[in-house]
């Protein structure tokens, strides 16, 4: 009966056919999808296609497999993580399900895959645990890894002997305090583990140098970095729940340094008001309703840059228009935008190039770097499109100067560049335990000096709410909670434009803007926010010369 169709080389089809379970097609069908999905088994593919009664299924695969089935149907009362680490539960499409006694109840999808089942009676069997197999559909599992509880933590177990359970430890108390990176640094005497919040670098603990080599071995295993390399790598962590990890490894004299990216997934995007942008409607159609032109937000690195395309882009956006991305790295998903990322072999110009030919309305371009990604960008907007970038430069004005010296003409750069915004983030005043401050002389000085300098008066006879930071449970005693954008705007009318294309310098472009258009140096939104109860002199003096 079964020797006309490619079932006959697979036992547990020609068994789902005996059974009435699948017919000759379907067996077909899933022998086909099994080949670009070589790690699932048979039954998984079927389970996954949705192809038959999910209880006939199991029981056929239990019977195979001489295993005792489990369907999992109920949410378990324990939590897996506690067991063993959440890349294990993923990878390996395991469960603890049960605990009784010292015997924990774990069900695999594939219990045939020998090194698997293996390791993970290795890890029971270090924590004291023996362990019990069954069999289990593959929704059944990732239904379960869905509903996997995050250990909520607020401090690292330096003292975890575990080291599955201690990198894990580590990582997930980064995302409890709201950290964008781990840095976990090999030291002459010790492995220092510090984490960025709110733009500031922490120490949260220091590991024994006797455990550098494991831990560094732990790290290359979750992010599939080569365990034998120990020069510059890069690799990804995509096991924890809404949370992308990026890792770079770099060798320095003491070993090698992790650095761990923490990028929230489908984040909820803020608006440019909530950002810090200053709450004018006009101003923003202003800076950012164009055609045939091109915007730059200009900030060193880490500064936000990308968090205000990504508003710019959602403020623009509408089912007429499309839109189109170039970002190294993608990192946030948006709807409604036609995302590229850039690879090993792919520049942003380019990128840049072919995406000209996708019929594109507005153009997002992660960063203009060199001379040819600034003379395609110019020559897209100057034909027919809206190109948004970044740049790194100092400030709104030398973002003139900054692609004068990339080789863009003067011609060009007035005829295309419409509005320069360079931004900075300063830590927000923690709303649980601010309380109220008087400004002191010296602040009111510095207010001054700034006065001076930018021509823009402030009356400090008259009473602000103005709040210092003290430091709670909420904030981690620090009294800052989360950052905010300070923003400068230089939107170029016509004698702007005539300027530039005359060669004036970026002095003189910078006295006419203060004093003839609305533009305003990046210090004065910081001073605003200072006198509206937001951040505090002390953060302005930190990120901002004068």
């Amino acid at each position: 009966m079964f020797e006309n169709i490619r079932a006959k080389n697979s036992p547990i089809g020609i068994e789902f056919i005996k059974k009435g379970l699948l017919s000759e097609a379907q067996v077909d069908r899933v022998l086909n999808y099994q080949k670009d999905h070589r790690d699932l088994k048979f039954g998984e593919i079927v389970d996954i296609l949705d192809m038959c009664d999910k209880e006939k299924l199991l029981e056929v695969i239990s019977d195979k497999l001489k295993v005792t089935p489990e369907m999992l149907e109920e949410d378990i009362d324990i939590n897996p993580v506690q067991f063993l680490p959440r890349d294990i539960i993923i990878n390996y499409r395991v469960i603890p399900f049960e605990l009784e006694g010292n015997t924990l109840s774990v069900a695999f999808s594939d219990p045939m895959n020998a090194s698997r089942v293996k390791e993970v009676e290795l890890l029971l069997m270090n924590q004291g645990f023996d362990m019990e197999i069954y069999v289990t559909l593959y929704t059944s599992i990732m239904k379960q890894i869905s509903n996997i509880k995050t250990v909520a933590t607020k401090f690292v177990d330096k003292e975890e002997k575990d080291i599955t359970k201690l990198i894990d430890n580590i990582i997930l108390t980064a995302i409890e305090k709201r950290a964008s990176d781990i840095h976990i640094e090999p030291m002459e005497d010790k492995v220092r583990i510090r984490y960025r919040i709110d733009g500031e670098l922490v120490t949260v603990t220091e590991l024994p140098k006797s455990r550098q080599d494991i831990v560094a071995g732990r790290i290359k295993s979750i992010s599939n970095m080569h365990q034998e390399i120990v020069y510059d790598q890069d690799g990804s962590i995509n096991t924890y729940d809404n949370f992308s990890i990026r890792v770079s490894s770099q060798k320095n004299v003491n070993g090698e340094k992790f650095v761990l990216r923490l990028l929230k997934k489908n984040a909820a995007s803020k608006d440019l008001f909530e950002l810090g942008f200053k709450e004018d409607k006009e101003l923003v159609d202003r800076a950012f309703d164009k055609r045939n032109s091109l915007i730059v937000v200009c900030a060193p690195t880490g500064e936000g840059k990308t968090t205000t395309l990504y508003s710019v882009i959602e403020y623009l956006d509408s089912p007429q228009i499309n839109i189109i991305s170039i970002e190294n790295p993608v990192e946030r998903r948006l709807p409604n935008v036609n995302q590229v990322e850039i690879g090993a072999n792919i520049t942003f110009a380019s990128a840049l190039r072919t995406v000209l030919r996708q019929d594109p309305d507005i153009v997002l371009v992660g960063e203009i770097r060199d001379e040819e990604t600034a003379k395609i960008a110019i020559e897209a907007g100057q034909t027919g499109h809206l190109v948004l970038s970044t740049i790194h430069t100092i400030d709104a004005i030398e973002a003139i100067t900054r692609m004068r010296k990339m080789g863009v003409s003067d011609y060009d750069v007035s005829a295309t560049l419409v509005t320069t915004i360079s931004q900075r983030l300063v830590r927000k005043l923690c709303n649980k335990c601010k309380k109220p401050h008087k400004l002191t002389e010296d602040e009111k000085k510095y207010i001054e000096k700034v006065s001076k300098l930018v021509g823009v008066n402030y009356d400090l006879d008259k009473e602000y709410q103005t709040y210092e930071p003290v430091g709670c449970e909420y904030c981690d005693n620090i009294g800052y909670y989360e950052r905010i954008a300070l923003f400068e705007v230089l939107c170029l009318d016509d004698y702007l434009k005539y300027m530039i294309s005359e060669g004036e310098s970026s002095i003189e472009i910078k006295k006419y803007a203060i004093a003839n258009t609305e533009y305003k140096p990046l210090i004065c939104d910081g001073i605003d926010k200072v006198l509206n109860g937001t951040t505090t002199i002390e953060e302005l003096k930190r990120k901002i010369t004068i």
